[in-house]
């Protein structure tokens, strides 16, 4: 009636009634009463206090947000009058375009120097790669050689241990013919000294 509504002061859950005044409630309007129901269950100083603490929470934003609108403007006034010779600039120019333009450029700048600064790495291992190849090439050729020298000794002393193979079997074969020579001297001697001894 009249656009007001009944909201009992003890009524834990909050909801609202329409029945006729009674002792412990409090009359209010319709809106009021939404904005209760909105701020949840319990008595109504329970929800009085947490719709004063969110009205202060908003507030506190407020400022903030009023803060931060006053730095941007301050910005805004600083860059345009940075620009007022007319350096390509025009009058508005978005401080976030300004502030990504800036970001860009020194992003750009740290990546010149890290690209120069890589090239100069790889300059510098392409040098040290050409110098191990250059090692590794000597390396091998002279392993190579090595190699190659070895298997001319292998070969010498192959040679050499036929050779003593060879000579060997020459002494022997000289030995026993010397044996047998030796023998037949002896056997002429003692024909001999037999013909002496009959005379």
């Amino acid at each position: 009636k009249h656009g007001l509504v009944i909201i009992p002061d003890g009524t834990p859950n909050g909801d609202v009634s329409h029945e006729p005044p009674s002792p412990g409630i409090t009359l209010v309007s319709q809106e009021a009463a939404q904005v209760l129901e909105s701020a949840g269950e319990g008595p109504l100083d329970v929800r009085l206090r947490k719709l004063a603490e969110e009205k202060d929470e908003l507030l506190a934003q407020i400022r903030k947000l009023k803060n931060q609108l006053e730095e941007e403007k301050q910005k805004r006034s600083k860059v345009d009058g940075a620009y007022t010779d007319g350096e390509g600039m025009e009058n508005g120019t978005d401080l976030h375009f300004i502030e990504m333009q800036r970001d860009i450029n020194r992003q750009m700048s740290e990546y010149k120097f890290k690209l120069s600064k890589a090239e100069q790495e790889i300059g510098t291992m392409e040098q040290n790669i050409n110098r191990l190849e250059g090692q590794v090439s000597r390396y091998k050729a002279a392993a190579d050689n090595a190699e190659k020298i070895e298997d001319e000794l292998k070969a010498d002393k192959r040679k050499l241990q036929r050779e003593l193979r060879t000579a060997l079997d020459k002494l022997e074969e000289m030995e026993m013919t010397n044996s047998h020579l030796t023998k037949r001297l002896e056997k002429m001697k003692a024909n001999r000294n037999a013909l002496l001894s009959q005379q």
